[in-house]
């Protein structure tokens, strides 16, 4: 029996249906983080800020108490989505937050994508309520970290049963794209894959450069001597 979630596009996401939602992602939280190492993981918020920025996919940035704890949102996301002001709360749950709700509900979108710190609280709470509000929430699993990664497979194992869908960072960004025919965004994808899609973006570099003999990406090109 076939279980496709409705307001997709037989399944999959697309961009004229889905809001990106960007949560707590602030230097004390991350201090926190054991699931994943945290070079990593800011490589793949800013990965998916970029791709939900380029494909002009409405987004959300909030924030928990800032100044009494948890510090100010990364400067490396701040700075791919300048035009955003995080939406400021208390509660750990973004939902009890009337300003983030209006957000959501503002974007008109069903699909919520989410990316947060940590997974076991200020991902899952949300989510649990987004779900029962009559969303689906898709979790970029690799764009969230948890103090333990006990707490983060628990935490996305609640999540699922509840009915969200895990994700990883690169894959969500390519059904963004979906068709390599649809060139609308295909050299700035290109460019984002290249800077943050480790060794996928090195292969992408590779055939640019090597096979098809276009120019290095670099600013200060590699040049070998006769």
């Amino acid at each position: 029996m076939k279980n496709i979630l409705p307001h997709t596009d037989a399944g999959l996401i697309t961009p004229e249906t889905s809001v990106v939602v960007f949560i707590d992602h602030q230097p004390q939280m991350l201090f926190g983080v054991a699931n994943i190492e945290r070079q990593q993981l800011v490589n793949n918020v800013v990965l998916l800020a970029k791709a939900a920025k380029e494909f002009g996919i409405p987004t959300v940035l909030t924030a928990v108490e800032t100044e009494s704890f948890s510090g100010y949102v990364w400067p490396q996301l701040m700075d791919v989505l300048p035009e955003l002001q995080p939406i400021e709360r208390s509660s750990m749950n973004s939902w009890d937050s009337p300003a983030f709700r209006e957000a959501i509900e503002t974007a008109g979108r069903k699909n919520v994508v989410v990316s947060g710190l940590w997974t076991e609280v200020c991902v899952t709470w949300p989510t649990l309520n987004m779900l029962d509000a009559g969303y689906n929430v898709y979790i970029v699993e690799d764009a969230c970290g948890a103090t333990s990664a006990a707490a983060h497979d628990a935490a996305l194992r609640r999540s699922v049963q509840a009915g969200a869908v895990p994700m990883t960072t690169i894959a969500t960004v390519l059904e963004f794209q979906r068709d390599w025919a649809d060139r609308d965004h295909y050299d700035a994808l290109m460019d984002l894959l290249r800077e943050h899609a480790g060794a996928y973006g090195s292969g992408i570099e590779y055939a640019y450069s090597m096979v098809h003999k276009a120019p290095q990406a670099a600013r200060h090109p590699h040049v070998v001597e006769a």
